[in-house]
């Protein structure tokens, strides 16, 4: 192996400011937030530029070169499918699952793709779809981020004509070149303006604190700020008639829960063997059937419900179907799960609840991105299920009507007990351990919450070092721990 792969990310922090809980919370397609979406986003991105130039009709080849963990576990990833179906003109929140595989084979089949479904070019991905295996960077001497991607298109002469990369930051965010650089700038201002920024855990709480508010309504006025932003997609809210502000947020909550809702109804219903060539079975519909004959007499039958609904929708999510980042798509089934759990098993549940729930959960989702990181291939799985079993763990607080205080204990456990959790997922697949361990991760939440609440004397570690913690322990996490497939359960256990 390459020296390059060998040793532990350096890179400097991404910094951004105010994201919205719709970047979060984005509805998209299996199996990868980071290997699937970001790079469909990256390649639509790229032919959309291409077009707004009036170059589009001029390109008569396009290569696509995959660096880092995108090209070491892209093939089990799906990266290779995102990235033509960008081309395409797809994207994540559109695309309509049923028809992906028709689109794909006719391009494999034909030796023809349609940039943006017009401009015919010959495509073959062993010459224009270039996996660098042994390169972490598109600039092998520039650390950066190890989902690096570039993008060039070619005239009939062979003429490059245009050319840019791009980097899959976690959970479907993306970053030109050139965003990426500007970010990293920890003292470039916001374009975003929010009554109530903060910047950490601490200044969420005394902003809070200081305006009265709880995390959900502090973070329910951020979005209703950000409404006027363009650049922020969020799901058609489910009463189109909301005559606030403050209500067309909520209900474009209630759309993401009810996305979330189908995901796990359609892992709960449908068996068989998930692709990728593990052989895996789907076990959420067998478990939810013993669950619903046996579980009357099973005082903790409850939890086994909750590992269900995570599992479902993972199984969804590996099966490439619609899910929600939350915040990513290996960890897409801890938050809907806790929702669920929610819903089901506390007294006076309700949709205030859900509401409050998703806020916060978001509220601290925002400080995990913006002060290290949501990226497995940067910071190993604790980036993933752990950001997302924290992010749960402050929510349900929120949905039983916790403090801000204790919202953050719960958040603090939940990170606290995820530290070192390492990316190695058999055959670059999110599948083993992933599905599980979003079940693990749910469970986890839940007992995060509850330790938080019967607390009162307060705690000794702040959500803000455990956060700092975590990003420090990823930066020291050896490569091959990191979403590369190199080592640990993917290296050890290669047949299941």
């Amino acid at each position: 192996m390459d020296g390059e792969l060998r040793r532990s990310m350096r890179a400097p922090r991404i910094v951004s400011v105010n994201t919205s809980l719709f970047e979060l919370f984005k509805i998209g397609i299996g199996p990868s937030s980071s290997h699937t979406v970001g790079p469909m986003r990256a390649a639509l991105r790229f032919v959309q530029s291409l077009d707004t130039q009036g170059r589009l009709a001029d390109a008569a080849r396009v290569r696509v070169d995959l660096y880092g963990s995108l090209a070491l576990t892209g093939h089990g990833h799906g990266t290779d499918r995102a990235i033509l179906l960008g081309l395409m003109g797809e994207a994540p929140d559109t695309v309509n699952p049923a028809v992906i595989e028709a689109e794909l084979a006719a391009v494999r089949n034909t030796g023809t793709l349609y940039l943006l479904d017009r401009e015919a070019i010959p495509f073959n991905e062993a010459e224009h779809l270039l996996f660098h295996r042994n390169q972490m960077y598109p600039d092998a001497a520039i650390p950066t981020h190890p989902n690096g991607m570039r993008f060039s298109a070619f005239d009939a002469t062979g003429g490059l004509i245009a050319q840019e990369t791009f980097y899959s930051v976690g959970g479907g965010f993306i970053l030109s070149a050139s965003e990426f650089e500007a970010q990293r700038d920890s003292s470039a201002p916001s374009t975003r303006t929010v009554p109530y920024p903060f910047h950490d855990a601490a200044e969420l709480l005394s902003t809070a604190s200081a305006h009265g508010l709880t995390i959900a309504q502090l973070l329910l006025a951020n979005e209703v700020a950000l409404l006027s932003e363009l650049s922020i997609t969020r799901p058609a809210p489910l009463d189109e008639a909301a005559s606030s502000p403050e209500e067309r947020v909520k209900n474009s909550i209630f759309a993401i829960w009810r996305t979330m809702q189908q995901c796990t109804e359609r892992g709960l219903a449908t068996e068989g063997i998930l692709p990728g060539g593990l052989n895996v079975r789907r076990r959420a519909p067998r478990l939810a059937r013993r669950l619903e004959t046996e579980g009357s007499r099973d005082p903790l039958a409850p939890m086994d419900w909750v590992t269900v609904y995570a599992m479902a929708v993972n199984e969804e999510n590996a099966a490439g179907g619609r899910v929600v980042t939350a915040p990513t798509n290996g960890a897409a089934g801890v938050i809907p799960a806790i929702a669920h759990y929610y819903m089901r098993f506390i007294d006076g549940a309700d949709e205030a609840g859900i509401v409050r729930y998703f806020l916060t959960a978001a509220a601290i989702g925002i400080l995990y991105k913006e002060n290290a990181s949501i990226s497995g291939a940067e910071v190993g799985c604790q980036g993933e299920v752990g950001v997302a079993c924290s992010m749960a763990a402050g929510g349900l607080v929120a949905a039983l009507n916790g403090t801000n205080d204790q919202v953050e204990h719960a958040a603090e456990i939940a990170m606290e007990h995820n530290l070192g959790m390492t990316c190695d997922p058999i055959g670059g697949l999110v599948q083993i351990p992933c599905i599980e361990r979003n079940g693990m991760g749910a469970v986890k939440a839940i007992n995060a919450a509850r330790m938080a609440m019967h607390e009162t004397l307060g705690h000794k570690l702040s959500l803000d070092q455990v956060i700092a913690t975590m990003y420090q322990t990823g930066l020291d996490m050896q490569s091959r721990y990191k979403e590369t497939s190199l080592a640990g359960l993917a290296l050890n256990i290669i047949e299941c």
